[in-house]
Order: structure tokens, then C-alpha cells, then sequence
């Protein structure tokens, strides 16, 4: 899949393998046809967006041994859905978006400034002590 490109029109950089995410567990946010969810969006954890997906029926902190899941907690990056991530965003908490490992699908339906509103940046880490 070297056509993957990020919002940027370059080419797609992995979110995350610790854990590891994307539709097809490869670390990448990738388009793909039958991902009814679009797990297209890198976003890097907050407790408050955590709480509010659980708050929705899908709780992404608690480990499911079962399928290979281990939780997730504030930090860690993962490939949402792209409805979920804005209905964070309507409701305040959306957390925030790693631009370079965002596929370019999402913007059929996120506006470039609100994601640019959400861009994380790498320098809050050390501010609020998280890796």
C-alpha cells in the first residue's frame, strides 16, 4: 500500500505498533474498502476522550485478552473511526490528531483547518510529562 498518503499528500507515516493499531493491525491509519468504521485518524489518547468513548459503549481502556487488545491509556496512539472522533469534537473532547499519520480520506469529511485546530503537537509531551 505505497499510495497511502497523509493529509499533507505525502506518504502516510505509521501511528503506532506499541500498541499496535489500524484496521489491519499494520501501525497504519490506511483507507480500506471494507473498514466500515474508517479507522483513518491518528489521535494520540487523552483521559478525557478515553472516558467519552467508553461514555459511547466503546471502552478503549480495558483490556480484551481475547482479541489481542490491551487497553489503552492516555498517550498512546490509535487509528479511530472518523465518526467517533467528531462526534469528540461536537462534544468538546476530541483529542488531538497526528496530521502525518492521518490518511487523506478524511478530508471528504473533515474541513483541513479543524484538523489543523486539533493537530498534536509533540512538544505538549513534555510539558504534561507522557512519552
Amino acid at each position: 500500500m505505497p499510495d497511502d498518503r497523509n493529509v499533507y499528500g505525502t506518504e502516510l507515516e505509521p501511528c503506532c505498533t506499541d500498541p499496535m493499531t489500524g484496521f489491519l493491525r499494520d501501525g497504519c491509519c490506511r483507507r480500506v474498502d471494507s473498514d466500515r468504521g474508517r479507522h483513518e485518524l491518528c489521535a494520540v489518547m487523552t483521559e478525557e476522550f478515553l472516558r467519552f468513548s467508553r461514555a459511547q459503549g466503546n471502552d478503549l481502556l480495558t483490556p480484551q485478552p481475547a482479541l489481542e487488545f490491551p487497553g489503552l491509556e492516555p498517550g498512546d496512539r490509535w487509528c479511530l473511526c472518523l465518526a467517533r472522533w467528531l462526534e469528540a469534537e461536537a462534544a468538546d473532547c476530541a483529542p488531538p490528531v497526528v496530521l502525518e499519520a492521518t490518511h487523506e480520506a478524511v478530508l471528504r469529511d473533515v474541513d483541513p483547518d479543524l484538523l489543523r485546530d486539533h493537530e498534536y503537537d509533540a512538544g505538549d509531551d513534555a510539558d504534561s510529562g507522557t512519552v
